[in-house]
């Protein structure tokens, strides 16, 4: 199954972002983009691809601990940018991001040791995907937008291990699924 670990904004912060988004998609080239939908939002933390499902109970095991050593914080979505000359178009975040990033390289150190292949370790930029470009595109009138956004604070209290179903229908537009397979309080909660 295809794999990541993610942190989920909560429902109040995923419809205050939503709102932004809505304006987003009044701009004139929006419809040159393809709009993630709101159940997608997520801070991804740790990108495993395709996994073996006979890895996943020690990939599972290992997140645990890692949430466990791992205390709630402070996060917020806030301003915004992109990747690869408008291939994406991302929020970001803000609050206690060294907790973050420390909580990435957990996830990421999680499945190394249950033995999933991750590959050379990059920086951690902490960032939400709103939109997606098959082409180059100037998104500097969005990503400005995003940049003035600060939503409401949340605390951090677990970590999710989160499946993605690719579309196979080929209808165009069609989006990925997620689906929350395990979640582990952080801390105390854990």
């Amino acid at each position: 199954m295809r794999l990541f670990a993610a942190v989920l904004p909560p429902a109040e912060v995923v419809d205050e972002l939503g709102s932004v988004i809505g304006e987003l998609k009044g701009l004139a080239g929006a419809d040159r983009l393809r709009w993630t939908a709101s159940p997608g939002w997520h801070f991804t933390l740790a990108f495993y691809g395709e996994v073996d499902e006979d890895v996943v109970p020690e990939l599972s095991r290992r997140l645990e601990r890692a949430a466990r050593r791992s205390e709630p914080f402070p996060l917020a979505v806030r301003g915004g940018g992109q990747f690869g000359h408008g291939r994406a178009l991302w929020a970001g975040a803000e609050g206690d991001l060294g907790a973050l990033r420390l909580l990435a390289d957990r996830a990421e150190a999680a499945a190394r040791k249950a033995g999933v292949p991750m590959g050379e370790h990059r920086r951690y930029t902490p960032h939400l995907t709103v939109a997606r470009s098959r082409e180059d595109f100037d998104v500097r009138p969005f990503a400005a937008v995003l940049d003035a956004f600060a939503g409401r604070p949340w605390t951090v209290a677990d970590l999710a291990l989160v499946r993605s179903v690719l579309p196979t229908s080929g209808v165009a537009g069609e989006q990925p699924r997620y689906e929350a397979v395990g979640r582990w309080g952080l801390g105390a909660a854990g």
